[in-house]
């Protein structure tokens, strides 16, 4: 989705929420021994610009499987449950993706792609889980296609026209080929839980095993999110909006590897964010769009 303007005060204050969410998950991570980074947008944010893309909506962190899962088992607890709620498949049925959200209790914020998703998305940290992939590229490509094909299939199940990043004839072509798939499975009454666990557990096949490198499996291609294990630990901190976070030890190999010129700003039609459907800060405004 190309970039949507919301008006200066209200991006301001859902910036303001989205960093004391990251500086709660800092402080947990911290106490717990967990390593995460900063990636994908927020990694950009942190050199560019010190903190957050000015236009930015969402803040994203990477761990890898191991920290993940226990990161999960920790924000049960009662200290962290008061405050936050963790949204992901296995959570809330119907969540179509395979991320996890760190939810601020009391808020909303459902973007234009889930704006027909049932159930209770407050305002969030979108937390990224990094399993390891082969060293052979040949067993590294099998395994990158089968794992988002699977984390495919469950958003296909709970969305029948998922958002596209081209359009055309073969855009058409897409979304029609969508709409058949989601009503298939429908009418085979296939599992979303299965759905769920089985891409979960062909994405993780090779985390018993020490490799080179991990990915996030289920980008819209599945091979962007590629990370080399030497450039990202162990994690370095960094100033990012007023506070400190986690970043990638070599940030510059893995922003120049995972964007190329990640120092020029991009045009405006090119500055992407999550369109509110419908925000909720936390203040009992409900601002539908």
């Amino acid at each position: 989705m190309l970039y949507k303007e919301y008006d200066e005060k209200t991006l301001h204050r859902l910036q303001q929420i989205e960093l004391e969410i990251l500086r709660d998950f800092d402080e947990l991570c911290t106490e717990n021994g967990l390593s995460y980074f900063g990636c994908g947008g927020t990694a950009i944010g942190a050199v560019r610009h010190h903190g957050m893309i000015p236009w930015d909506d969402d803040i994203d962190v990477g761990l890898l499987r191991k920290d993940y899962e226990k990161f999960l088992r920790i924000a049960r607890q009662k200290k962290w449950r008061r405050k936050y709620k963790v949204v992901n498949a296995a959570t809330m049925e119907n969540y179509p993706l395979m991320t996890t959200r760190w939810c601020r209790k009391g808020t909303k914020f459902k973007e234009d792609a889930l704006k027909n998703i049932d159930g209770d998305l407050g305002i969030f940290l979108d937390i990224y889980c990094f399993d390891n992939i082969p060293d052979n590229e040949v067993l590294m490509k099998i395994h990158g296609w089968r794992s988002w094909f699977w984390g495919k299939m469950l958003i296909l199940y709970w969305l029948d026209e998922p958002v596209l990043y081209f359009g055309g004839i073969l855009g058409k072509a897409v979304t029609g080929t969508c709409k058949v798939v989601h009503k298939g499975m429908r009418v085979l009454h296939v599992s979303p839980r299965w759905l769920y666990r089985h891409a979960k557990r062909v994405s993780g096949c090779y985390n018993g095993q020490e490799t080179k490198r991990a990915n996030y499996l289920h980008d819209p291609r599945p091979f962007i999110s590629i990370v080399e294990k030497k450039d990202i630990f162990p994690v370095q901190r960094m100033e990012f909006s007023g506070q400190e976070i986690c970043e990638p030890a070599d940030v510059d190999a893995y922003l120049s590897r995972r964007f190329g010129d990640y120092m020029t700003m991009p045009p405006e039609d090119k500055r992407h964010n999550h369109p509110p459907y419908e925000l909720d800060l936390g203040d009992g405004e409900v601002h539908n769009d």
